[in-house]
């Protein structure tokens, strides 16, 4: 069965060391870079659709945890207060929409703002029991793909369409295959906050949002503060989880006293939207693994071009064209080891997905022979020519490995 964690291993992706604990995953050059691409590709996303991005801290005093209704209603989720002093105490956080709050309080804020779209990358910890952390699939430190929009009631269904559209757009550039929409609903018991009118008013914008898609109701699967549109993947074990989600809030603007003044000059209280467009770097990444089983499309891919000269007579030549392809913006290796044989063998292992031979006749004539992931060999051809295809593929974020049509 394919398995990130198996993968993550013999791809050199990532690592779990029992010295920097459970749950605590570190992720290795080629993990990294796979995942700094894809984490460009999200803020420009976002930045190009009128979200503007924000650094907040990991962590919090107590009290803005206690007023956001944190403390009171996930604290099983959280790990324990950090004391130091008697009145002092500081909390991880397990979410960012607090800090986002104070992002919108930090001054006065007019209608003409609205909506206003605050996204982060940022980190955040759930204190996840040690038996059900797996991989990247469940951790304890989580990077989030966040965003928080602020914007008057009568904005909140555009704001949610324009949400779907962007989600959609994402899982096609990265090759999310989404399972199915569910609508999470409040369930039984005393975990939730607000009153009942404000629940029915956020149902009934998700479900309008949802005309004509078919999704499953979920009751008892909302946040603590509203209900939410759940996008669900399942892995390659059959477990099916939330990728991507998008959250209607009256509670937080009420507890931190958030208000804009309107176009009469009346003080109004903005709705909070929650959302995020890819979920956590950590679960996105364990889900791309195996769907991808390890051969990421080339815009992402921790080496995208592996040069291999047939000899050391070449071995000048390959650095110089190594040099010209990274300044051209691709990430490229030089491998000088072993018989060609065995290092065309090894970039396959590692999912490469170009390879360029040279032999003298390539340096002479200034060519390079491309072979693509899989094995098909291309005629020789000019090298800028070679650096010029793959740099296109990789700047139409393209799922293929040479143009189409």
């Amino acid at each position: 069965m394919i398995d990130h964690r198996r993968l993550g291993r013999e791809l050199d992706l990532f690592v779990s060391d029992p010295l920097a604990g459970a749950g605590l995953p570190i992720w290795l050059p080629a993990g990294a870079a796979a995942r700094h691409a894809v984490e460009e590709y999200v803020r420009e996303l976002e930045r190009r659709s009128g979200h503007q991005h924000v650094y907040s801290p990991p962590l919090g005093k107590r009290e803005l945890f206690e007023l956001s209704g944190h403390l009171g209603y996930f604290a099983d989720d959280m790990f324990p207060p950090m004391r130091l002093s008697a009145d002092d105490e500081f909390v991880l956080r397990p979410a960012l929409c607090p800090h986002h709050a104070l992002v919108f309080r930090a001054r006065g804020r007019s209608y003409r703002e609205l909506p206003l779209r605050i996204a982060e990358l940022g980190g955040m910890y759930r204190s996840e029991r040690s038996g059900v952390l797996g991989g990247l699939s469940r951790v304890r430190a989580i990077s989030l793909n966040d965003a928080h929009t602020f914007c008057a009631p009568e904005q909140v269904g555009a704001e949610v369409v324009e949400i779907l559209g962007l989600i959609r757009a994402a899982h096609a550039a990265l090759g999310v295959r989404p399972a199915g929409f569910r609508l999470s609903l409040r369930g039984p018991g005393e975990k939730y906050v607000g009153d009942d009118a404000q629940w029915a008013r956020a149902e009934a914008l998700l479900r309008e949002a949802l005309a004509g898609v078919e999704y499953v109701e979920a009751p008892g699967e909302a946040a603590f503060y509203g209900p939410k549109i759940d996008i669900q993947i399942v892995d390659a074990a059959g477990r099916e989880s939330t990728i991507s989600t998008i959250q209607v809030d009256f509670d937080k603007p009420e507890r931190f006293d958030l208000s804009y003044t309107d176009s009469d000059g009346g003080r109004r209280r903005p709705v909070m939207l929650h959302r995020s467009l890819v979920g956590s770097m950590e679960r996105l990444f364990a889900y791309l693994i195996e769907v991808h089983e390890g051969a990421f499309p080339a815009w992402y891919a921790p080496v995208q071009l592996v040069l291999l000269p047939v000899d050391d007579g070449q071995a000048d030549a390959a650095a110089d064209l190594a040099r010209r392809a990274t300044e051209v913006g691709l990430r490229v290796a030089v491998d000088v080891a072993g018989s060609l044989g065995a290092r065309v063998r090894d970039a396959a292992r590692r999912r490469v997905p170009y390879l360029g031979v040279l032999g003298a006749r390539e340096v002479a004539d200034g060519h390079l022979a491309l072979r693509l992931r899989g094995g098909h060999a291309l005629a020789p051809m000019p090298a800028d020519a070679a650096l010029a295809l793959i740099g296109g593929q990789v700047a139409a974020r393209a799922a293929d490995l040479l143009p189409q049509g």
